[in-house]
């Protein structure tokens, strides 16, 4: 049985002995290939003869699975999946499966560390104190402040109700935006659900923490800015895809935000040498880094893997997460 780890090759620059051992231990006797991808042919012919793929963000639609005819199991080593054509596995059967819980504290403390360096100026004071040796407070504007301000989340699933507590904590009003949400866990967090549209008018601070669909692309576009009154701090730790950068862009421009941090750009791999947020006081840009600690590396690890192996040997039903509807 085959098996290859394939992504880019900055996202394969992780210790991979782990996924060995994972897989090995289920499937003694699988080979296992490593392919850092960089063209589209040379990771098709590796795949010609593979059982089973483990990745993140390699794009497989009707075009790269018809290029892998033996194909049983798709692992993802992450919570999104939309770099895959789940109807086109579906309908060939083969298993997609992601991780639902393995980064949710790490995510929230992110998405807080984001909201109160841009809160705290903490850029500025960086700045003036690391290059321009300047020691006076007042080099910054005043921070809002997050004791009684305002936090809206549009998603109020594990990582939303995480962000909530946190920021509970912190002494804010929360609001959210979710059509799935729990009104009994949200009342017992003190949070109100609302519509788009309140959320957008009263919050301080907007954190988005939304899955990415067809339905949400762009959702935050030139009009969802201009209806920001408050020109709160804006936060994506979720997916690029649900911003339209070029409106980010506008809107920081005209100040209509004051600030946003963001884990995530519409590109997984931006060209940072074109990229209009750099270099820019008021935001602050991480490289899709909000999942990352030790504690969570350890779980991604081993359930992507057993992901893979319970597809691989007739367990389906044991798997963590199939997100495309095959039979178990």
């Amino acid at each position: 049985m085959k098996i290859v780890i394939a992504d880019y090759p900055d996202v394969l620059g992780r210790e991979l002995e782990k996924e060995y051992t994972f897989l090995r231990e289920v499937i003694p006797d699988a080979a296992i290939v490593t392919h850092p991808y960089t063209d589209p042919e040379a990771f098709y012919r590796e795949m010609q003869d593979a059982d089973g793929l483990l990745t993140a963000f390699i794009s497989l639609d009707k075009t790269a699975l018809d290029r892998m005819p033996t194909l049983k199991a798709i692992s993802i080593n992450a919570t999104g999946y939309n770099f895959v054509d789940l109807e086109e596995t579906r309908r060939r059967d083969i298993p997609v499966c992601a991780i639902g819980e393995y980064c949710t504290q790490e995510v929230a403390d992110h998405t807080m560390a984001l909201m109160l360096a841009l809160d705290r100026r903490l850029k500025t004071y960086i700045r003036t104190v690391d290059s321009e040796h300047c020691w006076k407070y007042y080099m910054a504007s005043k921070p809002m402040g997050l004791n009684g301000s305002t936090l809206g989340l549009f998603g109020f699933g594990k990582i939303g109700r995480a962000v909530a507590r946190r920021a509970r904590g912190f002494g804010m009003r929360v609001l959210a935006v979710d059509t799935h949400a729990d009104e009994q866990q949200a009342a017992e967090l003190g949070v109100i659900i609302t519509d788009a549209k309140t959320l957008l008018r009263e919050s301080d601070v907007i954190s988005n923490h939304m899955n990415l669909t067809a339905e949400n692309w762009h959702f935050f576009d030139d009009a969802g800015f201009a209806a920001m009154e408050k020109h709160p701090i804006f936060l994506n730790v979720s997916r690029g895809g649900s911003v339209d950068e070029a409106a980010l862009v506008r809107a920081l421009d005209n100040g209509l935000i004051r600030a946003a941090g963001l884990d995530v750009l519409e590109a997984e791999k931006p060209d940072l040498e074109k990229c209009a947020l750099i270099g820019r006081e008021n935001v602050i840009l991480t490289p899709h880094a909000a999942f990352y600690s030790a504690r969570s590396i350890e779980a991604l690890q081993r359930m992507s893997c057993h992901n893979l192996t319970d597809c691989l040997t007739g367990n389906r039903a044991h798997a963590f997460k199939i997100v495309n509807g095959v039979s178990i």
